[in-house]
């Protein structure tokens, strides 16, 4: 199953069942995507960004956009997809520094496109699409 909501590259970039929202055991937001293969083949190096659309969830986090690998850039160094493991991207959890109801954030990410995420190359968007599967371990 492909997401609909690719808006860049092709229509497969992002693999649908494998775009999730987690909330943990520890109220911790986690991002967990898979890329498709073919949109890495000459882009061996990206950073990705995350952004929050919905303010009561960016409240929550603490910020509305997350830049995964934006500190390693300045040594010259930028996230790598894990080939081995088929291009599975998997964020760091964010904390909540705000209590929200398991069934809200369900609600905001399943049904308001609350979060997106893009791959981003040296030069350009690879791939963007929102992540609106959810599940939690609560």
């Amino acid at each position: 199953m492909i997401l609909n909501a690719c808006s860049f590259g092709s229509p497969e970039s992002i693999v649908n069942k494998h775009a999730e929202v987690m909330l943990t055991k520890e109220n911790e937001l986690q991002f967990r995507f898979k890329m498709n293969e073919k949109m890495l083949e000459n882009k061996e190096m990206y950073k990705v960004r995350v952004t929050i659309h919905n303010q009561e969830l960016a409240a929550a986090i603490g910020e509305e956009q997350i830049m995964y690998g934006a500190d390693e850039v300045a040594s010259g160094r930028l996230i790598a997809a894990d080939e081995e493991n088929g291009n599975f991207i998997y964020m760091n959890p964010l904390p909540l520094l705000k209590d929200l109801h398991v069934f809200d954030i369900e609600e905001m990410i399943v049904n308001g496109n609350a979060i997106s995420v893009e791959m981003i190359s040296e030069h350009e968007v690879i791939a963007k699409t929102y992540l609106n599967q959810f599940w939690s371990q609560i």
